[in-house]
């Protein structure tokens, strides 16, 4: 069905292509989110990343490929959003929390806390290939052709983001001064 929707949105159909960002636009959309860690500039990038697929999907050659084409336009306008809103690291954002937490969940709340704050940590290259291979679950070679870069630098980049990610988190689990300890 995808690719009966890529070939009609390819001749101009703009409800092809409509039912096609609909299929893909949560996903898009949870990627974006993951690689740039800010909602707003995730809507951002995925928007402009639908904009330029529409505007160049006449270049698309197997249209069974649709999907991860998008995905390294998608990347790409992750990359250039982040370029171009350069944000204070230090910038909290208060996401809307169901229910309340008992003392079981506190601990989870703080350990994703910190996990957030290694992720954040991470160049965003690093990041999209840890959402592209941990995230979508894809190997490095289709990571590799996703990302448009080498299957070494996929590797690269794996080993080098989870080095980090591992080093933040024993530095934040070392500091003292947690804002959980402060509570206490």
């Amino acid at each position: 069905m995808q690719r009966a929707l890529v070939d009609r949105a390819k001749r101009g159909d703009t409800e092809a292509f409509d039912a096609l960002a609909r299929t893909v636009g949560d996903r898009c959309m949870a990627i974006a989110c993951r690689i740039l860690r800010d909602a707003d500039l995730a809507e951002d990038a995925v928007q402009a990343a639908l904009i330029t697929a529409w505007r160049e999907l006449r270049a698309l050659r197997d249209l069974d490929r649709f999907e991860p084409w998008l995905h390294r336009i998608l990347t790409n306008a992750c990359y250039a959003e982040a370029r171009s809103r350069r944000r204070r690291s230090a910038e909290i954002r208060v996401l809307p929390v169901e229910g309340t937490y008992g003392p079981d969940e506190t601990r989870a709340v703080h350990d994703r806390d910190q996990l957030e704050r290694a992720f954040r940590r991470l160049t965003l290259e690093q990041r999209a290939v840890l959402v592209f291979h941990h995230y979508l679950g894809l190997p490095v070679s289709e990571v590799a052709e996703r990302l448009d870069i080498p299957i070494g630098t996929v590797k690269s980049r794996l080993h080098h983001a989870t080095t980090a990610l591992r080093a933040s988190l024993e530095a934040d689990a070392r500091t003292p001064s947690s804002s959980l300890e402060r509570l206490a």
